[in-house]
């Protein structure tokens, strides 16, 4: 049997827009001849489970992501402990995994990328058990994931393709109920203590929140995180600071903190939910570690 190229499509992903992505794609790789095999995710975690039954398959050699940051998500965490390689075709809101890695937001130019390509390996993070690719976040972050998740203008706003935009209504809804906790942070052997943190973002790379730049220097291969803490600062303050991340700009501010490490351990005063590349994936106290070279990508 000859080998296969396994797409996972996740038809929700942009409103409907990933679905006639492969509706397209598929008619490319029926034109060249190539074997390929599809599945649908049907519902939340479906794509992982749908890809651990898949790398059990000798005759699987890449298996596809058609959506956006939610199904890298779920793809990623069914892959880890294979050397299968992964493949994005970016087709979400924001599609900061895809932005990170500099893939095209062209259809047509990423499955390039995926035929032709040479896989490389880069490093994933690990939130007690359940992995990431792009950030993670806690304390403010990890609500406002929550809120744009289950909010009602998710859905307008990624038909418009403004994912952003979902991110920053959330954050203002959340700024304005939110209250800073005292939290301790060993990272690596040293032990920090913070008082009145509002956000705690652990980056592999720099983008979240459909394009949000918080770990400006990044990089998914260097084996190490990039921190970035805001602590200390009044709700007017953080809502000055909040538009310079569009740009990356907030990490020259003084109000800001930032830290390099491989492993974190974070508690607080009281439970904090904590969002891995967009999706909600727990609560503090958390273990956090990098795990280098552990995705193959293509």
């Amino acid at each position: 049997m000859r080998l296969l190229y396994c797409f996972i499509v996740n038809k929700a992903s942009g409103n409907g827009r990933a679905y006639k992505i492969w509706n397209k794609i598929e008619k490319m790789l029926v034109e060249r001849e190539i074997a390929y095999c599809v599945y649908f995710t049907q519902k939340p975690k479906h794509a992982t489970l749908l890809v651990r039954e898949l790398i059990r398959k000798e005759e699987v050699k890449v298996i596809v992501a058609v959506g956006g940051d939610g199904t890298v998500h779920e793809v990623i965490n069914g892959l880890i402990g294979s050397d299968v390689p992964f493949g994005i075709i970016p087709a979400g809101s924001g599609n900061d995994f895809s932005k990170g890695l500099g893939i095209s937001s062209k259809y047509e130019k990423a499955l390039e990328r995926i035929l032709n390509g040479r896989p490389k390996h880069i490093d994933i993070g690990c939130v007690n058990s359940t992995y990431f690719v792009t950030v993670a976040g806690i304390g403010f972050d990890g609500e406002v994931a929550h809120v744009a998740n289950t909010s009602i203008y998710k859905k307008v706003f990624n038909y418009f393709r403004l994912g952003h935009i979902t991110y920053l209504m959330s954050a203002i809804k959340v700024l304005t109920q939110y209250r800073p906790m005292d939290i301790s942070i060993r990272i690596d052997k040293d032990l920090h203590t913070f008082k009145k943190v509002w956000l705690i973002a652990v980056a592999n790379l720099p983008f979240y929140g459909g394009g949000l730049i918080i770990c400006p220097k990044a990089k998914n291969n260097d084996g190490v995180f990039d921190i970035c803490i805001v602590q200390g600062i009044s709700k007017l303050e953080f809502l000055r600071l909040f538009p310079s991340v569009f740009k990356g700009k907030h990490i020259d501010s003084p109000l800001i903190k930032t830290y390099r490490g491989k492993e974190l351990e974070i508690h607080s005063t009281m439970p904090l939910k904590i969002h891995g590349d967009g999706e909600q994936i727990g609560k503090c106290p958390a273990h956090i570690k990098i795990i280098p070279f552990a995705l193959n990508v293509l």
